[in-house]
């Protein structure tokens, strides 16, 4: 509901743009035809979240096929109304062939991120090294993935098949996936998907997260969330993956051990899942009996824990996902900048302290539009090394 709430609120707000704007239009005497036209294309257009969001009160329930049509439409809408927003902006200084300009490249820009920018993937690589690693590990490499998304997709077959076919080129040793597998519900892991990610040549070790949960199925009578979260971990494991629900196994090669943790979601934490400083009760039980002189890889989907996780003396490695860079990174020499530094301290790529080192991954698939500008899908290939 809140979601609807915000998509009506946002399509009020263009319209009062519109309105403003039109009012300007009489007033520098423009000809009816051309304010028709404008008042059609507005109407046309100002109509698409609130459209959106009116089709989703009225169905019991939020199936797969309405969350991508309404992202789609939050796309069409943003793609029409941003630039002219910005034309009307420069317009009212004085300046529309600035704002023609401005707004032209306002709609390249959205664009590019619902085609090239959501669908062509990055291989991020970053090595790893720490004295606490055993000689027989080094040189492991790790593929880690996260927050595929899977009902969020507009060709999961193909997209899934370029991602698998990526990461076995990467020849990895093990694949991490850290949680959001699923947009919605557990019925997006289907014949359809499932094979596919059933390909991968490496041992795949996977977590949850909030969105596998199955707490944004609406009509939980006909799905009920703990079923659902239940199928989720049912099917990936008819994939053959490996769901690390709070617990450690050892990793062995040759005559030398590492630790391998899981933290699954916890929906204590699901209204606060963007909140700094989150403490969860599933520590204890991930960690129980796991000495904390072994080299310790923790797979997480929330980064905030990752200051818990390091206090527990564990996480020489810990990799998480869930901030998607908010889907928007600006890249510049190794800077980097994205709106979501106004909701994480910590939020993409690496992060090192004494003796732990954070990887956050920005994930695959898309929430709320779907569209990547600057922040293309991940895949992180990460080898360990030793170091004296």
């Amino acid at each position: 509901m809140i979601l609807h709430s915000l998509l009506i609120m946002l399509g009020l707000i263009a319209i009062a743009a519109d309105m403003h704007h039109y009012r300007r239009m009489q007033r520098e005497g423009a000809s009816r035809n051309r304010r028709i036209f404008f008042i059609a294309w507005a109407a046309l257009t100002d109509s698409l979240p609130i459209a959106a969001a009116l089709a989703g009160i009225a169905l019991r329930d939020n199936p797969t096929a309405y969350i991508l049509w309404a992202m789609w439409m939050f796309w069409a809408w943003m793609v029409t109304v941003f630039p002219r927003i910005c034309y009307f902006f420069f317009n009212a200084l004085r300046r529309p062939k600035t704002g023609l300009v401005l707004g032209a490249a306002v709609a390249i820009v959205l664009v590019c991120g619902a085609t090239e920018g959501r669908s062509s993937l990055r291989v991020e690589k970053t090595e790893i090294c720490s004295d606490r690693l055993p000689a027989g590990f080094d040189g492991l490499r790790i593929v880690q993935l996260s927050d595929i998304h899977i009902g969020a997709l507009l060709r999961p077959e193909k997209e899934l098949r370029r991602l698998v076919d990526t990461v076995n080129a990467l020849r990895p040793d093990l694949v991490i996936f850290t949680g959001d597998l699923v947009n919605i519900r557990s019925s997006e892991l289907n014949g359809t998907s499932m094979p596919q990610l059933a390909r991968f040549r490496a041992p795949v070790y996977s977590v949850t997260g909030n969105h596998d949960m199955g707490t944004y199925i609406e009509d939980t009578v006909a799905m009920p969330p703990a079923e659902s979260l239940a199928q989720v971990i049912e099917r990936q494991q008819q994939m053959g993956w490996h769901v690390l629900q709070d617990t450690t196994l050892f990793l062995r090669r040759g005559g030398d051990s590492i630790t391998l943790s899981g933290i699954s979601f916890d929906p204590a934490l699901q209204l606060m899942r963007h909140a700094s400083g989150l403490r969860s009760d599933k520590m204890e039980a991930a960690y129980r009996n796991v000495p904390d002189s072994v080299f310790n890889i923790t797979a997480v989907h929330l980064p905030q824990l990752w200051d818990q996780i390091t206090e527990s003396g564990h996480g020489d490695l810990t990799l998480a996902g869930h901030t998607h860079s908010m889907q928007m990174k600006i890249r510049f020499f190794g800077w980097q900048w994205s709106p979501a530094v106004w909701m994480y301290s910590r939020w993409s790529g690496r992060y090192d302290r004494p003796g732990s080192t954070l990887y956050i991954n920005d994930g695959i698939g898309s929430v709320g539009y779907p569209m990547r500008i600057g922040a293309r899908p991940e895949i992180t290939l990460i080898t360990l090394r030793r170091c004296s």
